[in-house]
């Protein structure tokens, strides 16, 4: 039986394709917090050992079923069966990461002697139930990052997935059940906006762990004003800035530039989104780059060969792109390499022999700025990209500054004094040298400045934000401090 409020995903190469369905329950955010909170104390009072092999279960599910996972993300997301690969080996990695001995002791807690028989100890405390609110893009890999530090720390989860792909976030529950995750311990709710917004602002919700854009991450923010106390740990986009030096390896950095601006068809929050290159290797790196990202591929995510983009996840994200471009077009960029929209729906007639006659398909594009201004800076999830010139190294490092994100950047070049002026001096929370901003370690704590997020929402620091430190002192003997003006019994 179907209803009026089902929430419907499609393929996004193939939009007549239906590949999701699921029902929508105005209820269900109440009785996932009651499920939850029901489950807490048992989940909670186990031993971290125990927890962490109910985890191991989880990830041993994950590798059991990956092909599973990866043609579904493909069939929703649109994004390439490699791609889709690589996010599902990713949910197991999460799980490894997180029970490293360097991970797990950022919550061990600590004691510290005081005296012969005082001691001052530090514990660690899970804060309760977690609401995680995943993103489209990687649907199952990021929220995996959250829930996977928040339940090994003790906490229960109620996960609420993208509207845009409730297929993957039913098969991520349907794989916790499999894997023996104890009932009420992580719950899923379907659901739109509104889902979200009674979860985020729920009273009986202790944190919230969200991956997503910056507007959407400012309304949970102002639904917490009055809640200083619950977690709320934001990772959310970027107006990422490479900057290319005149001494740079060009071929390197032109690939670089080029994969990290059109991987996941720019529909990653590190994707490169501006391009800051030397005025004196400016034609050179200019003409190459745009060489090279002529020969991008673009198809379904599952075609043969392999191409490098699939879609764009909807026509309203590709027709988002095509305007962001129109507008960098009418303030006086130069548009290099048009971003076309092409598939169902698309405004070009003149369809290339071999492309896709439906889906959400935009081809890259790339604009030339007289400069990058913050007047003029925002986030752009789609495949296009800006490069603007730069007189000397202070002049690039202002021109990565001027926005008011502040997630990813990266530096190509060879020598060591600009190495360290780009590290003291980019405002990010991850810089990369000599290789593009796209992609990060699991290993390496990961998040941003600014409207990026706020530093510890996600990678190997993601276990911070799922427990509170109790500090304490214990005396272990019968020692007390008479202080003066204080008379004491002899005995009691």
């Amino acid at each position: 039986m179907t209803g009026a409020n089902d929430i419907v995903s499609f393929d996004p190469a193939r939009p007549s394709v239906e590949v999701g369905r699921v029902r929508v329950d105005a209820g269900a955010v109440d009785a996932a917090v009651i499920a939850a909170r029901a489950a807490f104390p048992a989940w909670s009072g186990r031993r971290p050992d125990d927890r962490a092999d109910v985890l191991r279960s989880w990830a041993a599910v994950t590798v059991r079923h990956a092909e599973r996972i990866a043609a579904l993300l493909t069939r929703e997301t649109g994004k390439t069966i490699a791609e889709a690969r690589q996010e599902a080996a990713l949910l197991a990695d999460k799980v490894a990461v997180t029970l490293e001995e360097r991970v797990r002791a950022r919550i061990a807690g600590y004691q510290i002697p005081a005296t012969a028989t005082r001691s001052n100890d530090c514990s660690y405390r899970p804060f309760g139930v977690m609401a995680v609110i995943g993103p489209f893009n990687f649907p199952a890999h990021l929220p995996n990052g959250h829930w996977v530090p928040a339940l090994y720390a003790g906490n229960t989860v109620i996960f609420k997935p993208s509207e845009k792909t409730p297929a993957v976030g039913a098969l991520m529950a349907e794989l916790m059940d499999e894997a023996g995750v104890p009932r009420g311990v992580f719950n899923m709710v379907q659901g739109r906006g509104d889902a979200a917004a009674a979860l985020v602002a729920h009273a009986d919700v202790e944190g919230v762990l969200f991956t997503g854009s910056w507007p959407v991450g400012r309304r949970i923010m102002e639904a917490n004003l009055d809640r200083p106390g619950r977690m709320v740990a934001l990772e959310m986009g970027g107006s990422n800035a490479a900057i290319v030096m005149d001494d740079a390896d060009l071929r390197q950095a032109v690939i670089e530039c080029v994969r990290c601006a059109f991987i996941s068809t720019g529909q990653r929050c590190t994707c490169t989104r501006r391009i800051i290159v030397h005025q004196a290797i400016a034609d050179r790196f200019i003409t190459a780059f745009v060489e090279c990202v002529r020969t991008l591929t673009v198809a379904p995510g599952d075609a043969e060969p392999a191409p490098f983009m699939g879609p764009l996840v909807s026509r309203e994200a590709r027709d988002a792109t095509i305007a962001f471009q129109n507008e960098c077009s009418a303030r006086g960029e130069r548009v290099l390499l048009a971003a076309r929209a092409f598939g169902t729906g698309s405004a070009v007639d003149d369809t290339k022999q071999g492309e896709p006659s439906e889906g959400w398909f935009a081809t890259p594009g790339v604009l030339l700025a007289p400069r990058f201004e913050r007047a003029t800076d925002r986030e752009v999830f789609g495949p296009v990209v800006r490069i603007a010139v730069a007189s000397d190294l202070n002049d690039a490092i202002s021109q990565a500054n001027t926005t008011d994100f502040g997630l990813a950047a990266s530096v190509f070049t060879q020598q060591p004094a600009v190495i360290r002026a780009a590290m003291d001096r980019l405002r990010a929370g991850c810089i990369n040298i000599n290789c593009g901003t796209a992609g990060a370690s699991g290993k390496l704590p990961f998040g941003g400045l600014g409207r990026s997020g706020n530093l510890r929402p996600a990678g190997a620091a993601m276990i911070d934000s799922c427990a509170y430190p109790i500090a304490s002192m214990i005396e272990r003997g019968d020692a007390v401090t008479i202080p003066a003006g204080l008379t004491a019994p002899d005995r009691v």
